[in-house]
């Protein structure tokens, strides 16, 4: 199947094509960008509003296929039947997984996988990670705390989410980012940008952060 217009923006890059991919919440969409002989693979979901041409997730996806690590940015199936509105988290994690479970079973068969994301996407990687069988984890714009409401209320900490993933993580945040910013702690690495919750100010420097950590995380530090 042809890229649908979520990613037309990439094809003069590389190559595309979208796999529908069945969930138990409905179809999600998986727009493949694969690497000459890969050395693995890094799979990235949206937003809460937003879709896969989200600047930074375009930026990961250029670091990765350069060095020669194929890619899927995975559309949510509330996404795909035209939605904005996000699904419950169990739902968003039920649908993720099912997709990761079968790239790792076809398309990106036989090499090790990093999961990720942008934002409300990160935090579907990070709960999944060990079901998924993740061999790390990307988090951009990892919304660690939601900004206070009118009534001066705030909700809970993101931080538990980040906490219970075991693999080597990266966190690539904002300093102006409403949310917060997470510590680095264990296998976590954080790197600060210039910029907030968008990450448009420094795209350069998410590049640089997400290819060292890359080369670290699946391909040795070669």
């Amino acid at each position: 199947m042809v890229a649908r217009d979520a990613t037309a923006g990439m094809s003069a890059w590389h190559a595309i094509t979208t796999v529908a991919i069945d969930t138990p919440h409905g179809p999600a969409a998986a727009h493949l960008h694969p690497a000459g002989d890969p050395a693995g693979a890094l799979v990235l979901g949206h937003g809460a509003g937003g879709g896969v041409a989200a600047p930074d997730l375009v930026a990961a996806t250029a670091v990765a296929l350069a060095l020669g690590i194929s890619v899927a940015l995975v559309e949510q199936p509330y996404r795909v039947a035209g939605r904005r509105s996000p699904s419950p988290a169990h739902q968003l994690d039920a649908a993720w997984a099912a997709v990761v479970e079968h790239l790792r079973a076809a398309e990106l068969a036989g090499v090790p996988v990093v999961t990720g994301g942008r934002s409300s996407g990160a935090r579907v990687a990070c709960r999944t990670a060990a079901a998924t069988g993740a061999a790390g984890v990307l988090c951009l714009a990892f919304p660690l705390q939601p900004p206070a409401r009118k009534n001066g209320t705030r909700a809970a900490s993101r931080q538990g989410e980040l906490d219970a993933v075991a693999v080597p993580m990266l966190v690539v945040q904002g300093e102006g980012d409403p949310f917060g910013m997470p510590d680095p702690e264990g296998r976590r690495e954080v790197a600060r940008l210039r910029g907030n919750h968008s990450l448009r100010s420094d795209i350069s420097g998410l590049k640089a952060a997400v290819e060292a950590w890359l080369r670290r995380t699946l391909l040795g530090a070669r």
